[in-house]
């Protein structure tokens, strides 16, 4: 999300997360809510995040050290740059808490102003964008387990993330046009995004963000989700062994949790940016839901490693295995047996999000 952009009802440019609420009844508390509880709260998204996420990339990446690299499964090189794009969001973040404790007051300059901005929206976006490749990745191995084998190579998913990297900084443009030190009430500067003109500027750059960041993704995503459980059902009534029943249970409550805590972090967001767009001027109860909001959408790039880790059992026991030290840990159960009957021929997933069918 953008940070920074002002509410359209004030027509300023005051950073979203710092609205001056000093016109309100309630102004002391508006300043301790600003100034205490938010960066509190993303101090703890940030730590939970940051230790989260490595956890993660340490996880996937001692898997590759242990196995050739041609051995890396498609879901791995996702899940990695997912938490790679969340952790360089969430190391920005103490510049964004240091802001919100100096009543939005900036101290880096403008460059660092740019750079900040562009990694909390670039987060945003390449989140979103590879999230939705995931989807693809897994309904093109549910549904067409074999015709796919083809296309799902480590290699080419290599070449996706480097084509949603490089989507996700075009998509940022308005950022790297626009953000750049601004003037916050009581002449502090502060940092922002300045459009030429707020006023209808707003409406575009707030539908655009809309429909390229939540919309379009999140419509691909059920709808690719929505085909993954019909198909395991229909897998399901076929199927007598306990085993592979309880495989699919297991597989569909990781669908179902990843695709809702996209839509439950992201939904309120963009709900209320819409919602603004028709306030000539946004109320405190609305700047505060409104807060709550960008704190969910944050909360996002912390709270994915932890889904892993709750809910799939394969990522936990290789979790133990990463973490625990060397002289520790059993020669005879580093190293594992790929299986057979897998036909992406990638190596075993580190998040075998669904089960893989082998069926003619």
């Amino acid at each position: 999300m953008d940070l920074k952009t002002a509410p359209p009802g004030n027509g300023s440019d005051t950073p979203k997360t710092v609205q001056n609420f000093s016109s309100s009844a309630d102004g002391v508390g508006s300043i301790t809510y600003t100034n205490f509880i938010m960066p509190t709260v993303f101090g703890i998204i940030c730590l939970l995040g940051i230790t989260g996420n490595s956890l993660v990339i340490c996880t996937v990446l001692k898997k590759f050290k242990f196995r050739c690299s041609n051995s890396s499964s498609v879901p791995d090189i996702f899940i990695i740059n997912l938490s790679i794009v969340d952790l360089l969001f969430l190391l920005g973040m103490p510049f964004l808490i240091h802001q919100l404790l100096g009543n939005g007051v900036w101290h880096f300059g403008e460059t660092m102003c740019t750079i900040i901005t562009a990694l909390d929206t670039n987060s945003q976006f390449t989140s979103t964008y590879i999230l939705t490749a995931m989807s693809i990745d897994r309904y093109l191995a549910t549904v067409y387990p074999f015709t796919s084998n083809r296309y799902r190579k480590p290699r080419v998913a290599v070449v996706i993330i480097c084509i949603l990297w490089v989507l996700s900084l075009l998509s940022i443009t308005p950022v790297w046009m626009y953000a750049r030190l601004i003037l916050l009430p009581g002449q502090v500067i502060g940092c922002g995004i300045r459009l030429p003109n707020p006023e209808s500027d707003i409406y575009w750059y707030t539908l655009y963000q809309f429909f390229l960041a939540f919309a379009i993704p999140f419509t691909v995503i059920s709808v690719a989700y929505r085909r993954i459980l019909l198909r395991m059902a229909s897998s399901q009534a076929l199927t007598t062994q306990r085993s592979a029943r309880i495989r699919t249970k297991k597989v569909t409550r990781i669908a179902i949790t990843i695709c809702l805590v996209f839509f439950i972090c992201w939904a309120p967001f963009y709900v209320l940016q819409l919602v603004q767009l028709t306030m000539s001027q946004p109320t405190l109860p609305f700047h505060y839901a409104y807060s709550v909001a960008i704190s969910l959408g944050y909360a996002n790039s912390c709270l994915n490693p932890f889904v892993y880790i709750i809910l799939c059992d394969t990522f936990r026991r290789r979790l133990v295995v990463s973490v625990r030290p060397a002289e520790d840990q059993p020669h005879s159960t580093v190293r594992t047996r790929p299986r057979s009957d897998l036909p992406s021929g990638g190596g075993q997933p580190l998040l075998q999000l669904v089960p893989i069918s082998t069926e003619s």
